[in-house]
């Protein structure tokens, strides 16, 4: 790795002011992505922020059908957590899904949704969710705040601080996992909510990243039921294909999960 500066940050405010005295600075959470870039010489921030350290971007609390998630908190947080499971079990599923125990034990969500690669899972799970991604600055919508394949929303040395999403009435989550990386070769997160508007998200197959599947959204309005999405043909012109599957093949998984993250749901 090239040489860099390390800083621990202690608040949030601390964190901000030590990445905006340097235009290459970069946060550091769970390092799960940006320390294996670094020692491929792919990434030389001159700066790493440490936000490990900082309290107020730590925990998870569920009051009434609201669900606050501090971004630094940990997959394994999320995915062990009672009040998440019986909230919404779709989300603690999916955070039981991603990578192994370390990946798990140390990657976090603020961090995985600021790297938004085109394969996480937590992306579809806020986009079908309609979660709100809150940083220091401002609050945003997860529709508009996943712009493109490895590409948010954030101004530079803006700070993800937490995640907020109402508890839908039902949801599922279903991927078809590399067996490697357990990345999602693809991945559908299904949300249900109390007035019968449904949500779909899928990660793993877009050419562009994470998308809504607008079609079988108003198939499950109208019944919520993985039969419900029989008639529907998924079209792989805007899907990708690489060495692990092509998009003919990654089209029909966007239903098949669909179905399964349907059934989840219940």
């Amino acid at each position: 790795m090239y040489a860099t500066n390390y800083h621990r940050a202690s608040s949030v405010e601390d964190a901000v002011k030590l990445a905006s005295s340097n235009d290459e600075a970069k946060y550091l959470s769970g390092g799960q992505t940006l320390l294996p870039t670094m020692k491929q010489r792919l990434a030389a921030p001159s700066d790493l922020v440490d936000l490990r350290h900082v309290g107020e971007m730590k925990g998870i609390s569920v009051n009434g059908g609201k669900i606050r998630i501090g971004a630094a908190t940990t997959h394994a947080e999320v995915a062990g957590s009672a009040e998440v499971a019986k909230a919404c079990p779709g989300l603690a599923h999916l955070a039981a899904h991603i990578g192994d125990p370390h990946v798990r034990h140390m990657g976090t969500i603020g961090g995985s949704i600021a790297n938004n690669d085109p394969a996480a899972d937590y992306p579809a799970g806020l986009m079908a969710l309609n979660a709100t991604i809150v940083t220091n600055t401002r609050s945003i919508s997860a529709d508009e705040f996943f712009t493109g394949m490895f590409d948010t929303a954030l101004e530079d040395g803006e700070l993800i601080v937490a995640v907020e999403i109402t508890a839908p009435a039902k949801s599922g989550y279903s991927k078809f996992p590399n067996p490697a990386s357990r990345y999602a070769l693809t991945g559908v997160f299904v949300a249900r909510q109390g007035d019968g508007s449904v949500r779909v998200a899928v990660t793993g197959a877009g050419s562009n990243g994470v998308f809504r599947q607008a079609e079988m959204e108003r198939a499950l309005a109208s019944d919520f039921s993985p039969a419900a999405l029989d008639g529907i043909s998924v079209d792989d012109g805007e899907l990708m294909s690489d060495i692990h599957a092509s998009s003919a093949y990654r089209a029909n998984l966007v239903k098949v999960m669909a179905k399964r993250a349907v059934t989840a749901a219940g």
